[in-house]
């Protein structure tokens, strides 16, 4: 078995980075977004990770098949 050293997800980040949170069924339960972007769209780069991988826009409300916070 490995042991990893334990970082916290808010340490893993830099000032600038985005981060899914991801339940341990493979649901989408959050993205993870830069304060100073707090108020501004998600980059289409994430936008294309959430669609691709769980079908959920994260800026589109009516899109959102899913809860996420």
């Amino acid at each position: 078995m490995n042991n990893h050293k334990f970082l916290g997800f808010s340490n893993s980040l830099d000032t600038d980075d985005y981060g899914v949170i991801v339940s341990k069924e493979g649901r989408l339960k959050g993205v993870w977004l830069p304060i100073d972007c707090q108020n501004e769209p998600i980059p289409q780069t994430v936008v294309d990770f959430c669609i691709t991988n769980f079908g959920i826009d994260p800026n589109n409300d009516q899109l959102v098949s899913q809860t996420v916070h």
